[in-house]
């Protein structure tokens, strides 16, 4: 468990705006050291001053997750200035839906390498250096969050894409937890969950890369973005609570953190249904009037 956070250097990716953003700010008034990375530039440089002028450390990394190369450079550059981060908020992540058929190949390679790549290549380089930072030092503790999503531990159709990345990140930070409980007590993990909160992700595509250009888009598709332009703008839940929530999450080494618990109703159901081998529940049960408005949408157009 984690008690202080004074002095504590933390790596966050995605950290120029949504949930990266407010978990550097819950750092800096932790008088936190703050690693912060982001693929945009511009939000990445006004953010880093935000949280500058709160008197942290702050080390700002122009960083595309995706890229292996990319993400081993920003590795070494934590390790020079600051040596074993404590913590690593793989927190990056895009947003694209539609019918999954629908999707493009650079759809896919897109949101696969931000979303889970990205989580991956943070896993895979930081645990290490983690794991030797306490094997070194006995009062070392360390902890990774990871941000999946309620689409995670759900399938909400006509955004099967993004599903697919989340369950991706929920998996192998289950899995890490589990391997890390076999070797240690000083580094642990942690999933976090949100679910409609008011952040940068529903518009996403600012930063999609060329290598993945975008395809004309489908009726299915503009309908989704519709939808979670709607559904993320009208959040009551700020992406500052959320980071209240992580951080007290981690003094008690909670592992599932959850921005909406009643939706886990809609998680129970999908469960239950696993479990009796009944066919997947609509996820839409506890309210009905989205599911019904989503299929109209999509029967008059295609």
């Amino acid at each position: 468990m984690i008690s202080d956070f004074k002095g504590k250097t933390a790596v966050l990716t995605g950290a120029g705006s949504g949930f990266g953003l407010a978990c550097a700010k819950q750092g800096a008034m932790l008088d936190m050291r703050l690693v912060m990375v982001d693929v945009q530039e511009d939000a990445l440089q006004k953010a880093a001053q935000e949280i500058s002028a709160m008197g942290a450390e702050v080390l700002a990394v122009k960083v595309d997750v995706s890229s292996a190369t990319e993400m081993e450079q920003l590795a070494t550059k934590v390790m020079q200035q600051f040596g074993a981060p404590h913590f690593v908020f793989n927190n990056a992540g895009v947003a694209a839906g539609g019918l999954i058929w629908e999707s493009s190949l650079a759809d896919w390679q897109w949101l696969l390498g931000v979303n889970m790549m990205g989580v991956i290549h943070g896993m895979r380089l930081f645990t290490p250096i983690m794991l030797e930072a306490a094997k070194k030092d006995p009062h070392y503790r360390g902890h990774m969050v990871n941000t999946a999503s309620m689409a995670g531990l759900l399938t909400p159709p006509n955004m099967g894409i993004y599903n697919v990345s989340k369950h991706a990140v929920v998996a192998l930070t289950e899995t890490l937890y589990q391997d890390l409980q076999l070797i240690t007590e000083q580094v642990s993990a942690s999933v976090l969950c949100p679910y409609f909160v008011p952040t940068g992700i529903s518009q996403s595509h600012r930063n999609r890369p060329n290598s993945a250009p975008a395809e004309k888009p489908t009726q299915s598709q503009l309908i989704g973005q519709a939808m979670s332009d709607k559904a993320v703008g009208s959040g009551k839940v700020s992406a500052d609570d959320v980071a209240q929530m992580v951080f007290e999450a981690m003094t008690k080494n909670q592992f599932y953190i959850y921005s909406h618990p009643k939706a886990l109703g809609n998680v129970q159901q999908r469960m239950e249904a696993i479990v009796m081998g009944n066919n997947p529940p609509d996820p839409f049960a506890q309210r009905p009037e989205i599911g019904e408005q989503l299929r109209e949408a999509l029967r008059q157009t295609l």
